[in-house]
């Protein structure tokens, strides 16, 4: 007893033991969470006009609001969610608990999941009073019910507008090795500033983040520490849940959009010329029965949404279109005798008639359109979507300072990081076990042998204590630093215990032992500490992880578990 509470009351051992409560307060395991949490709450959709709040990136992973009923019904994984969410129909009504209130959605509809062609959708709108304004469709009292389903179909399918992920069980953020996702490195074509860089960075942000994406991270990789005069050489961008497919040209894009009337530009993409753009339900989306086979065989189907022009650029359009002719269209309408042009990267994405009623008029309220093929009309509809999505984006962050190169893109599917996750435990658990094998029978001593084990493991507790407190991703480069971190911490015990066992020196107190095994144990710091500062910019900062989490965790070692090991040992060993 005498010894314990020896230990207990020396300073090094209470300040490893106050930076461990730390870490596990900084992690914050959970046990039991039940449901599920909000990766992202899509705007204008029916979870967040009923309060449901989009999450930030820096938002802590236990701190995620999780859903844990949907209408009275338990919900204990995504799967479940997504299987009670499946039959809703356009304007039910959806009870969502959470672990903060209880949110009352009305469900939206979306313009993309059109099933009939247009001959079938005429002959339903002949029982129908006609005001497909969109998604609003008012049916005449005598409409059979199974007519009012086929219509709900034709409109649009019910949409909550929620996305979700397992509940986590801490606050640990992993990186894209084993949460599944897309990694791009990009290059830009040509040399630019430093606040051109930053400005890509922040454009690409909101890029991703219009798109619908979340949980993104981009960043600006040097070739030289900021601090040594490294410049910017590229970007790497991290998107949790995506496939390379779905982004790859949105970042690649430079993404200039202008529309030209008799080739004058008379508006650009970003917040200078467009002060809003509508993305509302019912309000954007595949124009009802524009989907159908091309002659070339492809299905094509068509998107809009509208726009909100600056005053400055609606003047601009009139003063283009006053002195323009009218012109009569074989059906009888009257159109300007120019089209209004929209190019996207000097690409002519679409020509549009200018009705006759807008000559010379400061309009502000435009409808965009575009639209998408594909081998069969499912695939259309998905190509116009994604197209639509790609155009927004533009449309509301304008174009990047330089076009972008992709030198650099993976995929990472997440059934592969779980497994990552769960090999990456057994082999911990592994090492762990064979360390103390070994340590057992070189000092045939438990009392040497569990506290190096102790140690060990709260290495690693402090390691991924700080990647909590920082907001680090935990890849697998990481979890190798952590592997590197535990070899060299026993080491570095080995060394201590060796040296105030030598009985060559036994004459020596135990200050000057340890004094002598620190000496030993500090060299081999600086060597390390110098040795991974390359690797922080190596692989255009891939091994970043690799050299930061081994870096953190020799640096709390040598800091804070080493003098507390060494405490332990003088005490327990000193007879």
């Amino acid at each position: 007893m005498g010894k314990a509470k020896k230990l207990i009351t020396n300073w090094r051992v209470i300040v490893l033991l106050v930076t461990l409560l730390i870490a596990i307060i900084a992690i914050s395991p959970r046990f039991g969470d039940r449901g599920i949490a909000v990766r992202h709450v899509a705007p204008n959709s029916a979870a967040s006009i009923a309060g449901i709040e989009n999450p930030v990136s820096s938002t802590a992973l236990a701190s995620r609001e999780r859903i844990v009923a949907v209408n009275g019904d338990p919900i204990s994984s995504v799967s479940v969610f997504y299987d009670s969410t499946l039959d809703l129909k356009v304007n039910d009504t959806v009870v969502i608990k959470t672990n903060k209130k209880t949110y009352l959605l009305t469900v939206q509809p979306i313009i993309n999941t059109t099933i009939l062609n247009e001959t079938e959708f005429i002959s339903v709108l002949e029982n129908v009073t006609e005001e497909v304004n969109g998604t609003n469709v008012t049916v005449e009292k005598n409409v059979t019910k199974e007519v009012q389903k086929v219509l709900t179909e034709v409109v649009g399918s019910a949409e909550i507008g929620l996305q979700v992920f397992d509940a986590p069980s801490n606050n640990l953020k992993q990186g894209l090795d084993l949460q599944g996702g897309t990694r791009v490195l990009l290059k830009p074509e040509e040399e630019i500033s430093e606040e051109d860089f930053e400005t890509l960075k922040t454009t690409l942000e909101q890029r991703l983040n219009v798109f619908g994406l979340s949980d993104i991270k981009v960043a600006v990789v040097r070739n030289l520490p900021k601090a040594l005069g490294g410049i910017p050489e590229f970007l790497l961008v991290e998107i949790a849940g995506a496939n390379i497919e779905e982004v790859q040209d949105l970042l690649a894009r430079q993404g200039k959009f202008e529309a030209k009337v008799m080739n004058t530009t008379v508006f650009i993409g970003g917040n200078r010329d467009v002060v809003f753009l509508d993305k509302g339900a019912g309000r954007a989306g595949i124009d009802p029965g524009s989907c159908g086979l091309y002659q070339d065989g492809n299905y094509g189907c068509r998107f809009f949404f509208g726009i909100t022009l600056s005053d400055k650029a609606a003047r601009k359009f009139a003063n283009t279109t006053k002195d323009l002719a009218v012109a009569t269209g074989a059906s009888g309408e009257q159109y300007l005798e120019a089209d209004i042009e929209l190019y996207l990267d000097d690409v002519l994405v679409d020509s549009l008639k200018i009705g006759s009623d807008l000559k010379g008029q400061v309009v502000t309220q435009i409808r965009v359109s575009g639209s998408g093929l594909g081998i069969s009309e499912k695939e259309a509809r998905a190509n116009s979507i994604k197209s639509m999505k790609e155009l927004q984006s533009v449309l509301e962050t304008g174009s990047l300072p330089v076009k972008l190169e992709i030198v650099k893109a993976d995929t990472i599917s997440p059934v592969l990081g779980q497994s990552f996750i769960k090999n990456a435990l057994w082999v911990g658990l592994l090492a762990i076990l064979g360390v103390a094998i070994v340590l057992f029978i070189r000092y045939r001593k438990l009392i040497i042998t569990v506290p190096m084990i102790i140690t060990v493991i709260s290495e690693v507790t402090l390691v991924l204590g700080v990647a909590a407190l920082i907001g680090w991703n935990l890849d697998l480069a990481a979890i190798a630093g952590i592997i590197i971190v535990v070899g060299s911490g026993i080491d570095h015990q080995i060394v201590i215990i060796d040296e105030t066992l030598n009985k060559e020196i036994s004459g020596e107190n135990w200050k000057s032992k340890l004094k002598k095994a620190f000496v030993i144990i500090m060299g081999a710091y600086a060597t390390t500490i110098v040795a991974l500062i390359p690797l922080l910019f190596a692989g255009a900062g891939l091994l970043k992880g690799f050299a930061l989490t081994t870096g953190i965790g020799v640096t709390l070692g040598v800091l804070i578990t080493r003098p507390a090991f060494a405490a332990a040992v003088e005490v327990l060993l000193d007879d």
